[in-house]
């Protein structure tokens, strides 16, 4: 039989649109900040804005969007990095009954070009003049585009000047009229196989998982009294982005815009900006912790480090004993040990994340429970959640008190999860989406008696706790006809400093093979610690071999979590991490892995073959004894 789990509603009803919000807390608390972005002239170098200019900001655009043309069902993109603008624009949109287009400013002409025609967008936004040029060469096949405005140019200064004959109560009207079913956002989805899909988005759905977190889960956001923070950095054109957005705009938070995705940038940001709530990829997670370390390693605490994590993970296991009723808790020692390196290791550690994180999500994919551990253990748990563009960004959290790590929780309440026989992960509930625009044949496909089939597969303990074991589609199948999830094997991979990226295959191959990336930052601190003696020719030599011991304890480890059948039994190792430009990965940086297997075929073929070389063709499983480790 299918399991299944679900939650009973704990939101009150959507009446309007999800600009009223900007109205209310407007009327509210006028003085609240709600907003920050960067400016050299102010405090600390962050700018706030309040509710009430948020609110003057919003109508002042809506005003000249009005006088612009934009009416209610008109789409409009919005191509550009995570700016306060972006946010402002967003809810000025939903005044006048329009819907946003988010596009990643990164997306390649191909992708701009798809997105417009397939939404049917009137006018789009840019951030600068790159953004416009992209626009500028695929405008002759959109006739229905009518305006390309830049931010960087001051497009929203002059749409606010032009608004300026409109009156206030044309927004009134126009934001009055929007009801909770109409569409707010044409969101499409990563791209991982084939062409993106464009998922309508309503109002309800958007604000629902929001409204849900916010009513179980707010008051946990920041210390008690204070107003939580929120630093946004993650792209805007993902659902989960928008989702972050969105819930800090109802909820009365301070969110800041970091536009930088670079680690200097996002150092910075935490800290002057000094947020209480941290949200992110597993892999903004995973390279903090590889931070931590090199940190440690740098300053010769390396054996400190690695001693104060695995006490954090140890009493993070014992607490979460305590709280599932399966254990007592930290005993006397482990307890002694734990404030021993809080006053050592882990206030530093906090420190390094602005010192007020007190929780944090983690989004997108799943996070190792080894990560859970160690930030729970050092006084910042991270909520591992599970959400998709087609559900508007949420399906599961943890509960409060009930935490369970190597999971992503329950299913938020209002929402059911069922797990079929074939283990695909089916959804149903308000959030889910209105449909694909223009394709109504993958609509139905997706939409089954009421569920949404996500092509996730996982599994629902007695608890009803959702773990996600990977795509369906993603599954490898070997010329022996074994079944392999990669995720588990690529989030063990990645857990080693030295790992960066991986991607797990062997589809019609005698076992699961491994492509690796290295991560740069740390790779160079690797090489610095070699205490390697000699000529640089026998040098260089030594340092290779030390690389590949490294490496194959890293693939050893990640087979230790599965059976031999499943293990990687080849690996090689490639000269640069994979990247967006190149098309191997999606805007949100999620691998795209037909395209990474077929730009590596020569490779993974090479692979396969310099461990096959008996002189009887390819060996069977059961003879390939040992990984093999192949550099390029």
């Amino acid at each position: 039989m299918p399991d299944v789990a679900s939650a009973p509603a704990a939101t009150r009803p959507l009446t309007g649109g999800l600009a009223d919000s900007v109205f209310e807390i407007a009327e509210r608390s006028p003085a609240l900040p709600l907003l920050a972005h960067r400016a050299a002239s102010a405090a600390g170098g962050w700018q706030e804005l309040t509710a009430a200019e948020l609110r003057d900001a919003v109508v002042d655009l809506a005003k000249g969007l009005v006088a612009a043309g934009i009416s209610p069902g008109h789409r409009v993109a919005v191509m550009a990095r995570t700016r306060y603008e972006w946010t402002v624009l967003a809810h000025a949109l939903w005044s006048v009954g329009a819907e946003v287009v988010p596009v990643h400013p990164s997306s390649s002409r191909d992708q701009v070009e798809w997105i417009l025609r397939d939404a049917g967008c009137v006018a789009v936004v840019v951030e600068d003049e790159q953004g416009a040029m992209t626009v500028g060469t695929v405008c002759a096949g959109l006739p229905r585009l009518r305006h390309v405005w830049q931010l960087d140019a001051g497009a929203l200064t002059d749409l606010a000047r032009r608004g300026t004959v409109v009156p206030y109560t044309t927004v009134e009207s126009l934001r009055r009229i929007v009801l909770p079913d109409a569409t707010a956002a044409v969101v499409y989805t990563s791209g991982t196989s084939g062409r993106p899909q464009g998922c309508a988005l309503s109002h309800r759905g958007l604000a629902y998982p929001c409204d849900t977190l916010l009513a179980g889960w707010a008051h946990t956001a920041a210390p008690p009294g204070e107003q939580p923070s929120v630093l946004a950095f993650l792209p805007f054109s993902h659902v989960y982005g928008m989702m972050i957005m969105i819930t800090c705009v109802r909820g009365g938070a301070l969110m800041a815009h970091e536009p930088e995705l670079s680690e200097a940038a996002l150092a910075s940001a935490l800290g002057t900006f000094r947020p209480t709530y941290l949200y992110g990829v597993p892999s903004v997670f995973e390279k903090l912790y590889k931070n931590f370390l090199r940190t440690a390693e740098q300053t010769g605490r390396g054996a400190l480090f690695e001693r104060a994590a695995q006490t954090a993970r140890d009493f993070a296991v014992a607490e979460e004993r305590r709280r599932l009723g399966t254990g007592p808790g930290p005993g006397f020692d482990l307890r002694l040990q734990h404030a021993l390196y809080e006053r050592t290791v882990y206030r530093r550690l906090r420190a390094a994340l602005g010192g007020r994180v007190v929780r944090g999500t983690s989004g997108g994919s799943s996070l190792s429970r080894e990560l859970t551990l160690f930030y729970e253990g050092i006084g910042v748990l991270v909520n591992d959640g599970y959400g998709l563009t087609e559900c508007s960004g949420g399906i599961t959290m943890q509960p409060l008190g009930r935490a369970k790590s190597g999971t992503v929780g329950r299913p938020l309440p209002g929402t059911d999860v069922l797990v079929a026989d074939d283990g695909e992960i089916l959804v149903r509930g308000p959030s889910v989406f209105q449909g694909y625009v223009g394709d109504e044949a993958a609509t139905r496909a997706a939409l089954r008696g009421g569920w949404l089939a996500t092509g996730d597969i996982g599994r629902l303990d007695c608890e009803g706790y959702l773990t996600i074991t990977g795509r369906k589609k993603d599954i490898i199948v070997t010329s022996g006809g074994k079944s392999v999830a990669p995720a588990p094997l690529e989030q063990r991979l990645r857990m080693h400093p030295l790992v960066h990226q991986a991607v797990v295959l062997g589809d019609d191959r005698p076992c699961v093979g491994a492509l690796i990336t290295l991560d740069p930052e740390f790779l160079a601190h690797w090489r610095g610690t070699l205490a390697l003696p000699g000529d640089t020719p026998g040098r260089e030599s030594r340092e290779e071999n030390a690389l590949r011991e490294e490496i194959a304890r890293a693939v050893a480890s990640a087979n230790s979590a599965v059976s031999r059948a499943e293990s990687i039994r080849v690996h090689r190792v490639l000269p640069e991490p994979f990247a967006a430009t190149g098309g191997l990965l999606t805007p949100s940086m999620k691998l795209r892995r037909d395209a990474v297997v077929r730009h590596y075929a020569a490779e993974i073929d090479a692979m396969y073959q310099a461990r096959s070389r008996t002189g009887r063709g390819v060996r069977e499983p059961a003879d390939w004894d040992e990984p093999d480790d192949v550099f390029r």
